[in-house]
């Protein structure tokens, strides 16, 4: 059995992201079989015990995850041509009034808040950002087995062949697309769930079967639900809340 970096066994076991442990690291904040280690670099057995200090605990349990109804107009991430981040709306103005948690709004906050995962200009819905690197691995890593759901209003004729290749069968950027699950929600309008997300994906899916997509609204991550949450509101996720 050959070592691996520290590190990395941290993000690969769900403890924090790589970047996060690194951080923990240099602060003295990780203990392997008890030893604390502040190295950065270690290399470690896989089958050794990690824990972390209290204080590494304490600091995630400070972070924050905020579910934003994103609306047209905005951008997942960094500015772009003019348009604004989606990140501009956590405001205490845009705090939805129904929200439960027990958090109190600060604007410091915003600091390292960033969407894990994309919502393009065009689309709706809901965008999750978070300081939280745990989170964002869970959503947007390479293994993730999260699902997401969108309602997508179309244009155009779509036969039972185009309906079984949006399920299964299409390839974007050279690359087969992952089994997705496709049917009508009613006669203008799909349901898509899909474990990937690649750039416009479903837009350009159903373009590949003769599709206009005239409206995108994700509706779901994981477990977690837009429910009644307004655009361009956001509320903060619960403790009880999973994805």
């Amino acid at each position: 059995m050959e070592k691996v970096r520290l590190s990395k066994l941290m993000s690969e076991q769900g403890l924090c992201s790589r970047r996060e442990a690194d951080a923990y690291i240099e602060r003295g904040w990780v203990y392997v079989d008890g030893e604390r280690i502040s190295e950065l670099g270690t290399k470690i057995f896989p089958s050794q015990k990690i824990t972390l200090d209290k204080a590494a605990k304490s600091n995630q349990q400070s972070r924050v995850t905020i579910l934003l109804h994103k609306p047209v107009g905005y951008v997942s991430g960094q500015a772009e041509q003019g348009y604004k981040p989606a990140a501009v709306l956590f405001t205490a103005d845009n705090r939805w009034q129904e929200d439960t948690a027990p958090q109190r709004f600060n604007p410091m906050q915003a600091k390292g808040l960033a969407p894990a995962g994309r919502l393009d200009i065009d689309s709706t819905g809901l965008l999750v950002l978070t300081q939280d690197g745990r989170i964002a691995k869970q959503l947007i890593g390479q293994d993730s087995l999260i699902d997401k759901e969108y309602l997508v209003r179309v244009e155009g004729q779509l036969s039972e062949r185009g309906l079984a290749l949006l399920n299964h069968g299409l390839s974007l950027d050279g690359e087969a697309l992952k089994p997705a699950k496709v049917t009508w929600q009613n006669k203008d309008q799909l349901r898509f769930i899909l474990r990937e997300g690649k750039k416009r994906q479903i837009r350009r899916m159903c373009e590949m079967v003769g599709l206009k997509v005239t409206g995108l609204k994700r509706i779901r991550i994981g477990k977690v639900m837009l429910g009644h949450l307004p655009p361009g509101q956001w509320r903060y996720l619960r403790e009880d809340e999973r994805f």
